[in-house]
């Protein structure tokens, strides 16, 4: 078996190493913020839930409150009854739609779980490179 010779020096083979090593971490910074871009954009659709489920329950609330007025208003007409009930029916699907987007987020993991994959990988390499 023959030695590996190399005909660098040791300035030059640190050298290589410094600029392989940076191009290494911009490119898994890069990795990162794309990783976490993608999760951030899946994560916007189930807000969007909560905000939509936020102003109907909102709605719902106002119709509850319309209908009680109408109550005390008028004690015994239909007109109350119908908006309690609208009222109560929108709040329920805001409600819904809340749970719905709360869901979404809690099932949804940020962790840049390649990155990490690579970083180990790039740790394996440096090692490598470093004997």
């Amino acid at each position: 078996m023959t030695p590996h010779t190399d005909s660098r020096t040791l300035g030059e083979m640190f050298a290589e190493l410094t600029r392989e090593t940076r191009t290494l971490v911009q490119n898994e910074f890069e990795l990162a913020k794309t990783e976490l871009t993608q999760k951030a954009s899946k994560m916007g659709r189930s807000v969007g839930f909560i905000v939509a489920g936020g102003l109907i329950v909102y709605g719902g609330f106002l119709a509850i409150v319309a209908a009680i007025v109408l109550a005390l208003m008028a004690i015994g007409l239909a007109a109350w009854a119908g908006a309690m009930l609208g009222g109560v029916l929108v709040a329920g699907i805001g409600y819904l739609l809340i749970r719905s987007g709360l869901s979404g987020l809690r099932s949804e993991d940020l962790t840049p779980r390649e990155t990490i994959q690579t970083l180990k990988e790039d740790v394996r390499w440096l090692r490598t490179q470093t004997k």
